[in-house]
């Protein structure tokens, strides 16, 4: 299974909405809160190459995007391939 971490806040819908989606597919991910954090925020926007809204979603260290990312690729098919990357 690939390694996932997901740069998130707390109140955001979008964070939710991505986990959401991880979870039902039964994929182990690593949250990163980065409400409080402003290194973990500005780790999180040079890992995904200028980006700065959260989520900031990473398969196995590629950046893929954020929530509406996440779906697309899932709606393509293209997700779970990436997920079961070794």
């Amino acid at each position: 299974m690939a390694n996932v971490e997901i740069y998130t806040t707390p109140i955001c819908p979008y964070c939710a909405s991505a986990k959401r989606l991880l979870t039902e597919k039964k994929v182990a991910f690593t949250e990163i809160d980065v409400s409080r954090d402003p290194a973990k925020r500005d780790e999180m926007t040079a890992r995904a190459e200028g980006r700065y809204t959260v989520p900031q979603i990473f398969i196995d260290g590629t950046p893929i995007g954020g929530c509406d990312d996440l779906h697309e690729l899932e709606h393509a098919g293209k997700l779970d391939p990436l997920l079961k990357r070794a």
